[in-house]
């Protein structure tokens, strides 16, 4: 907490990194979704740059592996089938033009969120 009051928040879309300290992981990487108001306030737009960002920020920082859970659909309201698509077609631009990410694990709280998932990769593999 004391290292994350020292970054002066995190604008939506944007992203900011910290040590692990107990953790598993060695870093945390933070951002923050957007807030669903119907789709009509760059919602998507800054979804998306909430998965390049982080993205970008693991390259410069060397980390190989990262974990996303689904970003804004919880308490944000986010769609979460609207959601899932943005995620994996973001996070599959990335990898196309940047191989220093090893591997990309989503987190899926729920069986919902995890068809939501899997159907959005198999429509971006169609593509």
């Amino acid at each position: 907490m004391e290292e994350c009051r020292k970054l002066n928040g995190c604008e939506t879309g944007k992203a900011k990194i910290t040590k692990g300290y107990k953790l598993p992981a060695k870093h945390v990487i933070h951002t923050v979704g957007p807030i669903w108001h119907g789709g009509n306030s760059n919602e998507d737009k800054l979804l998306a740059e909430c998965y390049r960002n982080s993205l970008q920020l693991a390259v410069e920082n060397g980390i190989k592996t990262i974990a996303f859970p689904s970003i804004s659909t919880g308490a944000y309201r986010f769609p979460v089938k609207r959601a899932a698509r943005i995620a994996m077609l973001e996070i599959s631009r990335f990898l196309e033009e940047n191989n220093n990410i090893e591997k990309v694990f989503m987190v899926c709280f729920d069986e919902k969120t995890l068809e939501a998932y899997t159907e959005a990769l198999k429509e971006i593999g169609e593509e």
